[in-house]
């Protein structure tokens, strides 16, 4: 009988334990968001980049883009939310605009493409994953130096 109830409660305990790690991953995950403020074609229409726009996260102005311009922002959690103030055009008032969207879990750097987003088109259209480019490093010959170290014995 005392063995099968410390069976069970440890059990419960490891079941705890897993449920808390869960959540905590869930929770903890973090992302690298991208903003992108370019000219872009989905389905055979254009949309053009605006002339300026300011991204704000928690209050704080984490990006601010000009036409065919990118920044970036940190995110923890599934779930970005921020304001955009987008200047259409030189001279033009800027007008806000609250946005909330759930973040795909599975990617670590995402680009979401601001004109898009703002068409109301669907997410596969203004977010995409963050590839970086590969840059070809020269090959060059580098200089080995070895030190000869030489021990002499006075024997």
């Amino acid at each position: 009988m005392k063995n099968k109830r410390q069976l069970i409660f440890r059990a419960a305990a490891i079941a705890v334990i897993l449920v808390i790690a869960v959540i905590m991953f869930i929770i903890g995950r973090g992302h690298t968001i991208y903003f992108d403020n370019v000219s872009a074609d989905y389905e055979g229409k254009s949309y053009d980049a605006y002339y300026k726009v300011t991204v704000i996260k928690d209050g704080e102005k984490v990006a601010k883009l000009a036409e065919d311009e990118r920044g970036m922002t940190d995110l923890m959690g599934q779930t970005l939310s921020m304001t955009l103030e987008i200047t259409d055009e030189k001279g033009q008032e800027p007008h806000s605009h609250k946005v909330s969207m759930p973040i795909p879990y599975g990617i670590d750097g995402i680009v979401i493409n601001v004109p898009e987003l703002m068409a109301g088109l669907p997410s596969q259209a203004y977010m995409s994953e963050f590839v970086p480019i590969a840059t070809q490093e020269e090959d060059t010959d580098e200089e080995v130096v070895t030190d000869e170290f030489v021990m002499e014995s006075d024997i």
